[in-house]
């Protein structure tokens, strides 16, 4: 393959350029970050996972019909996606207590929320990537109060679809977080689903057992994340066709600083 443009690179991904207009490559890295990459690993095999799961998530949420950037997966670590302008906002919706949000209202982690909540946080890593108001948003022009309402509306949609997708095997989705971009097609602008959605950003806890499946592994250095992430997979049946990735564990390693370029999602969100 001759070699390609890179136009971006982050903490869990890269983006480079694609075939053809409009379109990117992303790539998933091993690398495991938390607490805004101030804590970092390499886990051999995760972006191989993140890959898998993150193409079979959004291959159903296409059958349903929700947009987004997602066109194929080219290999074990790639993925041919439209190219969109990311809205400057990570959106988390939560329907278990856990992480900052029992911290900042003094609620039990694990405890069931009277309903889903959605939450804003600015993409801004500089400055921890703040949590804001619709208000915030609006006054910034980061997205309209006709974009913040189907975003809302689409994030309601993909939390009944996974709550259901991943009830069915056994597991309980606490907490998600998910981005949009605007896909610009002719004088038609539309928002679609971006990013990823992988163990790297939701909440994870096995039905039985309450033993967490995701990236709170790292966070909480309770071990075991490529396994978790694995068993995510084989439950979902997305390791069928492939040798599971096998790994020494993470390795501790110097944090990277991103280059410039179009945004993607970096974060390790929910937190």
């Amino acid at each position: 393959m001759n070699k390609r443009r890179r136009i971006y690179e982050g903490k869990a991904k890269v983006l480079y350029e694609g075939p053809e207009p409009g379109t990117l490559i992303q790539h998933f890295k091993d690398d495991a970050t938390a607490f805004n990459a101030k804590k970092h690993a390499l886990i051999e095999g995760k972006g191989v996972l993140n890959n898998r799961i993150s193409e079979y998530i959004f291959t159903k949420l296409g059958e349903i019909s929700v947009p987004t950037h997602f066109i194929k997966r080219l290999n074990m670590r790639e993925q041919l996606i439209r190219e969109v302008e990311i809205v400057p906002l990570e959106v988390v919706v939560r329907n278990v207590a856990a992480g900052s949000l029992s911290t900042r209202l003094g609620l039990e982690e694990g405890s069931q929320l009277p309903r889903s909540i959605i939450e804003f946080y600015y993409k801004k890593d500089e400055l921890n990537d703040p949590m804001v108001s619709e208000e915030h948003i609006t006054a910034f022009g980061w997205a309209t109060p006709q974009e913040i309402d189907e975003i809302m509306q689409l994030a309601l949609r993909i939390n009944d679809f996974l709550v259901g997708l991943f009830l069915g095997i056994g597991i309980r989705l606490i907490d998600f977080k998910v981005e949009f971009g605007r896909l610009y097609d002719n004088d038609q602008v539309r928002l679609v689903l971006a990013d990823e959605i992988s163990p790297d950003c939701c909440r994870l806890w096995d039905i039985q057992s309450g033993d967490k499946l995701d990236k709170d592994r790292f966070r909480r250095d309770l071990g075991g994340v490529l396994e978790a992430y694995q068993e995510v997979a084989r439950r979902l049946g997305v390791l069928t066709e492939t040798p599971r990735p096998r790994g020494a564990g993470p390795v501790l390693v110097a944090s990277n600083t991103p280059i410039n370029g179009p945004v993607t999602p970096v974060n390790g969100k929910p937190n």
